[in-house]
């Protein structure tokens, strides 16, 4: 990207391209942090709606101990970015990740998750090898039925077990209440979300009855943080996509004091009959499967159907004058699955052009 483009106009810019509106992504990282330290509990916010070392160290900046990421790799970049407070809240199986886990230990703190001792004895067995200790949490299955150990004997099994061995250490528990994020009725999310965290904070409760240390109880996304936070026992957030905010979490999840951050700038280029318009971005821009995109601004075009390249919009009274070469911009339906379709984001502050960010962690799937 060349420098002389840093200052330009926002709709001088060529397209499709992915956009953060700065003042916007830094207020809702504020508004995350000072709720966070409002209600006694850290922020670890998860990295997947971004990838980019830069803005995680924004947000730590703002208050938050450090990052979540989903996989060894995208960790890796992370720390090679300056973030050393790592969680990586998956599990990790084969002896090439668990040496590269260990060879992180040396200029990072990683923390490793696991729900079985499969997982965990043979990464014990490489960092006494490689003479380093690493910290793991406990994943219980609160719900979601995705991964997760069963609550209650098992999980406490598995604790003293991982008690035993060298080479690890044990930092907590952590569970997800996805499958919570979306019911409709307010009232019924947060009694079901508040009995899923009393679950979680029991297993904790268990673990350190039996004399064993469980300093960390982890949990909560973007769609439920403002409940999960207040919740007795939980001591970290790692919801993350609030930075950039999204119709899913608006309309879905009913998040209403985050504002959009994130944009695709787009451009008309074919305007086939009065009331309905053809952009240059497709799936392979966005991906609409959680949410579709909707138009910012002042717009009352709606979109009906992406295909590979082309984005199509219905248009009402105010959008008909939309003509080819015009710029549009769509908000982003669902951040986490349209960053990964990117280089890089454009950083505008007021419209002008003030960063380009490679996003570095895209394709860091192993």
């Amino acid at each position: 990207m060349s420098q002389h483009i840093f200052g330009a106009d926002k709709f001088s810019l060529d397209t499709p391209i992915l956009c953060i509106d700065l003042d916007v992504m830094e207020s809702n990282i504020e508004k995350m942090a000072r709720y966070c330290r409002e209600h006694g509990v850290d922020w670890r916010p998860h990295s997947k709606c971004h990838k980019t070392p830069a803005i995680a160290m924004r947000q730590i900046e703002a208050g938050a101990i450090g990052t979540t990421c989903p996989k060894t790799s995208e960790a890796e970049v992370m720390a090679q970015g300056g973030v050393r407070d790592i969680l990586i809240a998956n599990m990790v199986v084969g002896e090439r990740k668990l040496e590269r886990i260990a060879a992180m230990r040396r200029w990072a703190d990683p923390i490793v998750a696991c729900d079985h001792y499969a997982q965990v004895e043979p990464l014990a067995a490489v960092c006494r090898r490689r003479g380093v200790t690493v910290r793991v949490l406990i994943e219980v299955n609160i719900g979601l039925d995705r991964v997760g150990i069963r609550p209650g004997s098992d999980t406490l099994a598995l604790a003293q077990a991982i008690d035993k061995l060298e080479g690890v250490e044990l930092a907590g528990i952590m569970g997800y209440e996805g499958h919570l994020l979306t019911i409709s009725d307010l009232s019924e999310k947060e009694e079901k979300i508040r009995t899923a965290m009393k679950v979680l904070v029991g297993c904790a409760e268990s673990i350190r009855a039996g004399g064993i240390a469980c300093d960390i109880v982890s949990a909560g996304g973007t769609g439920s943080f403002h409940i999960t936070a207040q919740c007795p026992g939980i001591t970290e957030l790692q919801a993350g996509g609030g930075i950039f905010m999204d119709p899913f979490y608006r309309n879905t999840c009913q998040v209403k004091d985050l504002e959009y951050a994130l944009t695709v700038l787009a451009t008309v280029v074919s305007r086939p009959q009065l009331d309905r318009a053809v952009l240059d971005c497709g799936r392979k821009t966005m991906n609409p499967d959680i949410h579709m995109p909707v138009l910012a601004g002042d717009h009352d075009a709606e979109v009906v159907r992406l295909s590979a390249e082309h984005c199509e919009l219905k248009l009402g009274d105010k959008s008909r004058g939309l003509q080819i070469g015009d710029k549009v911009e769509l908000v982003v339906g669902y951040g986490d699955f349209t960053t990964v379709l990117h280089d890089e984001f454009f950083g505008f502050r007021k419209n002008q052009l003030e960063t380009v960010w490679p996003i570095l962690g895209r394709g860091k799937l192993q």
